[in-house]
């Protein structure tokens, strides 16, 4: 899917695999850093991640990526390449989950704690797996390598 709209960006029980829930993800990767944060609050609180959350009515999911990293951590992306697309699913959520992840290779601004994540910079050797999703480990590398998935 291209863009926004209520019906992309809401999932319905009547056709789940129709229309899945539409997130972003933004992964700053940067001198050969990451750019996580921390979630404070929330699902995936205690957890590392990328900066991301859903697409709203009339955006595009680009759109929404840029917001929502300048939300949660400050910054404004520059330079924004799409890497690949997740899709999760839940025994008690009741649609698929469609993650759009994004590198971000430049940025202005400097990053800053908000109300929902800590920002921290890891080199590519020092990514903390073990304080993130179960999958990361699985499609990290790929995204490192500038591979599409």
């Amino acid at each position: 899917m291209a863009g926004g709209g209520a019906a992309a960006t809401e999932c319905h029980r009547s056709a789940p695999s129709t229309f899945p829930k539409l997130l972003t993800l933004a992964i700053v990767n940067k001198g050969g850093r990451l750019l996580l944060g921390l979630k404070k609050r929330g699902f995936g609180e205690g957890y590392y991640n990328g900066f991301g959350g859903k697409v709203e009515e009339g955006e595009t999911i680009e759109e929404a990526t840029a917001r929502e990293l300048e939300e949660e951590s400050g910054i404004i992306p520059l330079k924004m390449t799409k890497q690949g697309v997740l899709t999760f699913h839940f025994d008690d959520k009741p649609c698929p989950w469609e993650v759009h992840v994004f590198q971000v290779f430049d940025f202005i601004g400097e990053p800053h704690e908000t109300d929902e994540m800590s920002p921290m910079w890891f080199e590519h050797t020092d990514i903390p797996f073990g304080k993130m999703w179960k999958d990361d480990p699985i499609w990290y590398p790929l995204l490192l390598k500038g591979e599409m998935f």
